[in-house]
Protein backbone atom coordinates (compact mmCIF):
# COMPACT_ATOMS: atom_id res chain seq x y z
CA UNK A 1 0.00 0.00 0.00
CA UNK A 2 1.30 3.60 -1.28
CA UNK A 3 1.14 6.18 1.34
CA UNK A 4 0.70 9.91 0.36
CA UNK A 5 0.75 12.82 2.32
CA UNK A 6 0.98 16.35 2.29
CA UNK A 7 4.52 17.47 3.49
CA UNK A 8 3.54 20.67 5.57
CA UNK A 9 0.68 18.82 6.86
CA UNK A 10 3.63 16.19 7.84
CA UNK A 11 5.71 18.20 9.38
CA UNK A 12 2.50 19.93 11.87
CA UNK A 13 1.36 16.99 12.91
CA UNK A 14 4.89 15.60 13.83
CA UNK A 15 5.73 18.96 15.57
CA UNK A 16 2.45 19.33 17.49
CA UNK A 17 1.22 15.92 18.06
CA UNK A 18 4.79 13.96 17.91
CA UNK A 19 2.36 11.69 15.39
CA UNK A 20 4.17 10.75 11.73
CA UNK A 21 2.09 10.32 8.63
CA UNK A 22 5.18 8.00 7.21
CA UNK A 23 4.10 5.35 9.74
CA UNK A 24 0.49 5.17 8.42
CA UNK A 25 1.11 2.41 7.09
CA UNK A 26 1.93 0.48 10.25
CA UNK A 27 -1.34 1.23 11.27
CA UNK A 28 -2.95 -0.53 8.22
CA UNK A 29 -0.81 -2.89 8.53
CA UNK A 30 -2.43 -4.75 11.53
CA UNK A 31 -6.41 -4.60 13.05
CA UNK A 32 -8.34 -1.90 11.85
CA UNK A 33 -11.71 -0.24 12.19
CA UNK A 34 -12.46 1.84 9.04
CA UNK A 35 -16.16 3.92 8.42
CA UNK A 36 -16.83 6.54 5.45
CA UNK A 37 -16.80 9.90 7.03
CA UNK A 38 -20.20 11.62 5.86
CA UNK A 39 -20.52 13.97 7.98
CA UNK A 40 -20.47 16.42 4.98
CA UNK A 41 -19.30 17.00 1.66
CA UNK A 42 -15.97 17.20 1.14
CA UNK A 43 -15.58 16.93 -2.77
CA UNK A 44 -14.21 13.09 -2.14
CA UNK A 45 -14.84 9.82 -0.26
CA UNK A 46 -13.27 10.26 2.99
CA UNK A 47 -12.63 7.77 5.47
CA UNK A 48 -11.74 7.61 9.35
CA UNK A 49 -9.64 4.46 10.35
CA UNK A 50 -9.00 3.30 14.07
CA UNK A 51 -6.44 1.31 14.91
CA UNK A 52 -2.57 1.79 16.91
CA UNK A 53 0.58 2.77 15.82
CA UNK A 54 2.98 1.68 19.19
CA UNK A 55 0.71 0.24 20.92
CA UNK A 56 -1.39 3.81 21.28
CA UNK A 57 -5.23 3.93 19.48
CA UNK A 58 -4.87 6.62 16.54
CA UNK A 59 -7.34 7.67 14.07
CA UNK A 60 -6.40 8.34 11.06
CA UNK A 61 -8.35 10.22 8.31
CA UNK A 62 -7.78 9.56 5.09
CA UNK A 63 -8.89 8.97 0.89
CA UNK A 64 -8.47 7.35 -1.48
CA UNK A 65 -6.06 8.63 -4.74
CA UNK A 66 -5.36 6.19 -7.07
CA UNK A 67 -3.10 3.56 -6.23
CA UNK A 68 -2.33 5.74 -2.76
CA UNK A 69 -4.19 6.05 0.55
CA UNK A 70 -3.93 10.18 1.00
CA UNK A 71 -3.50 10.67 4.62
CA UNK A 72 -5.28 14.04 5.41
CA UNK A 73 -4.86 13.56 9.67
CA UNK A 74 -3.48 11.39 12.49
CA UNK A 75 -3.88 11.79 15.85
CA UNK A 76 -4.33 10.21 19.26
CA UNK A 77 -8.11 8.65 19.39
CA UNK A 78 -10.02 10.59 22.21
CA UNK A 79 -11.25 8.98 25.39
CA UNK A 80 -14.63 8.65 23.23
CA UNK A 81 -13.18 6.96 20.49
CA UNK A 82 -11.36 4.33 23.20
CA UNK A 83 -14.13 3.86 25.22
CA UNK A 84 -16.34 2.93 21.69
CA UNK A 85 -13.71 1.02 20.03
CA UNK A 86 -11.35 -0.30 22.46
CA UNK A 87 -13.40 -3.24 23.53
CA UNK A 88 -13.44 -3.99 19.52
CA UNK A 89 -9.91 -5.34 19.15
Amino acid sequence: MRIEFDEAKHAATLRARGLDLARADEVFADATLTVEDDRQDYGEVRYITIGFLDEAMVALVWTRRDDAHRIISMRRANERERRLYGPRF
